[in-house]
């Protein structure tokens, strides 16, 4: 508690909200191949079929939440798509794994999950704009916690029923939104993303469309290579979910096992602070430098999968990527709010709707993979995603090095 006093109040408030939120939140997604594959009885590839419609839900989500956060503001964007994700949830119980039904509402909680993403980050970036390096890590590690807490339960959950898991989503859902519906209504918010100016009505600065998106596409130094390495990124996480979770399975072990898994990646990015503090002091103390060494700790991770085909080897592979974690997802938002400026909302739907890209081919591929050789091939397929991911972030370095993107990223 003496580490939140240094904080505003009103960041102190969305810390725990956040914290609430993720607990929900982590209650069903680690297990949503179980679901598919143990509660419902179908095979990894159908598995990995849910997860993709997920995915691109939430790609579609990114984008949309990114585009329309200074046309329709940031209030309606995050309590509307939070209400929206918490019915999706609430009416996964009533359909029962019915599949026709599954499908659809798979993609539409994808999508109302991600919308929210990018207007919340984007909005600690301009709201907090001398301290977003810190903020974004601080509520990265606090909604970890929940993460940690959530996923401690969500195995336990799994054994009674999925469908608490859903319906405990569901009401953090609900509850974030409420949550978020007081907050703005009680600060001033930064609707036009500007750090210094947030007076101005929403219909003066609206993200351009049209032509206007073009150009910002067309400024691909600041998000494509970004953008590419946590695609790879994303696609080779996809190992715990389509290789390491059916695994586990048909050695017997519980389902409880799987959720310890992201139990420990909770606690260690709470914990290990101190540890990715020297690692940034020493050898990334850049934006940029992070997101390449994290790609290292995704590859030592996964190699360790393939060759400790066991629970100690899962262990210490979720102790290497969580480090890896660690560096690389602070990093993304806090270089896209410090370098586009008012244009960040785009950028961070943008990047994050690309790394939603791998969270759609990954869980297919990676099920197709598992249903024919098991986890050997799935392991080796995420090393060499994590090596194109590395590559990625080497050549996004390179393109800029050389001094600070203008703030109104525009062509």
């Amino acid at each position: 508690m003496r580490l939140l006093q240094q904080y505003p109040k009103e960041v102190r408030g969305f810390l725990v909200a956040s914290l609430v939120n993720s607990a929900g939140g982590s209650l069903m997604w680690p297990l949503t191949t179980m679901y598919v594959y143990d509660e419902l009885g179908r095979s990894m590839q159908d598995a990995g079929l849910v997860i993709l419609l997920q995915s691109a839900g939430g790609i579609a989500g990114q984008l949309f939440g990114g585009a329309l956060y200074h046309r329709i503001g940031v209030k309606k964007l995050i309590v509307g798509s939070l209400l929206l994700n918490a019915l999706g949830l609430f009416s996964l119980p009533f359909i029962n794994g019915y599949w026709p039904l599954l499908l659809p509402m798979m993609l539409f909680i994808g999508f109302c999950n991600s919308v929210s993403l990018p207007a919340i980050q984007a909005f600690i970036g301009f709201r907090f704009a001398d301290r977003r390096g810190e903020l974004f890590n601080v509520i990265y590690v606090a909604n970890n916690i929940g993460i940690a807490l959530g996923t401690a339960l969500s195995g336990f959950l799994a054994e009674i029923s999925y469908h608490l898991s859903f319906v405990a989503n569901g009401l953090t859902s609900v509850g974030f939104a409420v949550f978020f519906l007081s907050y703005l209504s009680r600060v001033d918010v930064p609707e036009e993303g500007q750090e210094e100016e947030h007076k101005h009505p929403k219909v003066k600065m609206p993200l351009p469309a049209g032509p206007g998106t073009w150009a910002l596409l067309c400024n691909i130094r600041i998000y494509l290579f970004m953008g590419l390495g946590s695609l790879f990124m994303w696609f080779g996480v996809s190992v715990w979910n389509t290789g390491v979770s059916p695994r586990i399975i048909s050695e017997g072990m519980s389902k409880a096992a799987f959720s310890y898994l992201w139990t420990l990646n909770g606690i260690l990015i709470f914990a290990a602070q101190p540890l990715t503090t020297l690692i940034k002091r020493w050898f990334a103390r850049t934006d940029t430098a992070q997101m390449t060494i994290s790609a290292v700790f995704y590859t030592a991770a996964y190699m360790v999968i393939v060759a400790m085909n066991n629970y100690p080897g899962f262990i210490l592979a979720m102790v290497l990527a969580t480090l890896g974690e660690m560096l690389v997802s602070p990093a993304i938002s806090a270089f896209i709010a410090d370098r586009a400026g008012k244009d960040a909302p785009f950028y961070i739907g943008v990047a994050g709707g690309m790394g939603s890209a791998g969270r759609v081919v990954g869980p297919l591929a990676m099920g197709t993979l598992y249903d024919s050789g098991g986890l050997p091939p799935v392991a080796w397929l995420a090393v060499g995603t994590a090596v194109i991911s590395f590559l990625s972030f080497i050549i996004h370095a390179r393109l800029n090095k050389s001094g600070t993107l203008r703030k109104n990223s525009t062509v």
